[in-house]
């Protein structure tokens, strides 16, 4: 993890003094279920109740040991007195570790959908901010037809919901615990403690477990945080499209003071949507070895554990971040309606050809001869274009001696940008419910 991409609270969540404070809370909640089940008396369940620890004890303990665990039982045992013979009794390392973990999983989890409600809010305001500004609408990176800007952010709107949806629903399935024992069978912890531990800590239970929870659950969150942070990309992706000098349509804030190149003073760079891009290139890598974690040598290995200690919390912290990020860039995002139209009428009228080739057939034109006559027009406007010459798609379609019988107020209603922008508040309607 690099400070750098950290933002306090969830670098807190996954620091190191973080973990272990939730495994204490593991162990106490595994002493009141042996209390209620009459294992240990009121005093001494109170006195691990009252436990704590020094990180610096559990570091000291770990270079003899060469367990971590076993370093942090050790530590708080000091705090125990004779207390410490019935802490962490019956339950294995990775009782422990697993249910901690699916705390820290959840918690992190509920700070990812407050960024991503955040991102949802911005996304909506600038969605009916531009609910009416007209674009030109691209595919390979070519004009298409016109559409309104705040199709665009609706679009992103819609795909971030379903990324929250999908959110809630790995929390549940992650949100389990287990107090299984060695092998997972139980034998040394009965039903009840599992089901009396969990209960205390808010979690569900894991129907069944061998030494550990199946990794399966842990690979789809990392996945559904790599498919959100590709879903953050391509909104950046956009943003440093529409930012180039020769599109110019919107392009990020960019502050007094701030600077684009050591070089060229001019430069205004799209810095914090390409960060956006390489960041989720990270988030994205690190789904893969969450998903090799998931084969494990019979009851388990610990291969997935250095794994984890890597990919949970860079996984968390840079999607943290990121989030954020993109947020205040949406936010900020300065938008040029003016260049926007001056792109859409670049081309001569050319993107209204579909509406062109749709109405010929009602004329009784073929499909093949209405294609003929709108391609060829259409290629020698672009022909025009490419010589840097002014040329309108409009007039060579009222010179083009096919369609000399065709009413003129007919061809000349195909240009009309309204056409396109008719179906707007109902698609609005169906994506934000209002």
């Amino acid at each position: 993890m690099l400070a750098r991409y950290a933002r306090e609270a969830m670098a807190r969540l996954w620091s190191e003094q973080r973990k272990f404070e939730t495994y204490l809370q593991v162990e106490k909640a595994v002493a009141k279920a042996w209390h209620t089940l009459g294992l240990m008396d009121a005093k001494t369940c109170d006195q691990i109740q009252q436990a704590s620890f020094q990180l610096e004890d559990i570091h000291a303990f770990e270079k003899a040991t060469k367990h971590d665990v076993i370093a942090f039982i050790q530590a708080v045992s000091k705090t125990l007195g004779d207390a410490e013979r019935f802490f962490h009794y019956g339950i294995t390392s990775s009782d422990c570790i697993d249910t901690a973990l699916a705390l820290l999983i959840q918690q992190s989890l509920a700070l990812i959908m407050e960024d991503l409600n955040a991102l949802l809010a911005v996304l909506k305001a600038r969605a009916y901010e531009f609910k009416e500004v007209v674009m030109v609408g691209r595919s390979h990176g070519v004009h298409g037809e016109p559409i309104a800007f705040g199709l665009v952010w609706a679009l992103w709107y819609d795909d971030m919901r379903a990324h929250l949806k999908a959110l809630q629903e790995v929390a549940q399935e992650v949100g389990v615990g287990m107090i299984s024992g060695a092998m997972g069978n139980m034998a040394h912890t009965p039903f009840e403690l599992e089901k009396l531990v969990c209960q205390e800590l808010g979690l569900g239970v894991a129907k069944i477990s061998n030494q550990v929870i199946s990794r399966e659950r842990h690979a789809r969150v990392c996945n559904a945080l790599a498919l959100l942070a590709s879903s953050c990309e391509k909104i950046a992706i956009n943003i440093r499209h529409y930012q180039r000098t020769e599109v110019y349509e919107a392009e990020e804030a960019f502050s007094v003071g701030q600077k684009g190149s050591s070089a060229m003073p001019h430069k205004r760079n799209p810095v914090l949507s390409e960060n956006i891009t390489g960041l989720a290139r990270m988030i994205r890598a690190y789904a893969i070895p969450m998903m090799e974690n998931v084969a494990l040598w019979h009851e388990r290995d610990i291969s997935h554990s250095s794994v984890e200690r890597f990919v949970l919390p860079d996984a968390f912290i840079t999607l943290d971040f990121l989030l954020h990020r993109l947020t205040t860039l949406l936010g900020d995002l300065v938008v040029y309606p003016e260049n926007m139209r001056k792109n859409l009428e670049r081309t001569g009228g050319l993107v209204f050809s579909q509406r062109v080739l749709l109405e010929l057939p009602k004329l009784g034109f073929s499909k093949a001869e209405s294609y003929a006559i709108v391609q060829e027009n259409a290629m020698q406007v672009w022909a025009l274009l490419q010589q840097g010459k002014q040329a309108s798609f409009l007039e060579h379609l009222l010179a083009e001696p096919r369609l000399k019988e065709v009413d003129r107020a007919l061809i000349k209603g195909c240009f009309e940008i309204d056409y396109y922008l008719r179906h707007v508040p109902r698609i609005f309607a169906r994506v934000f419910g209002d």
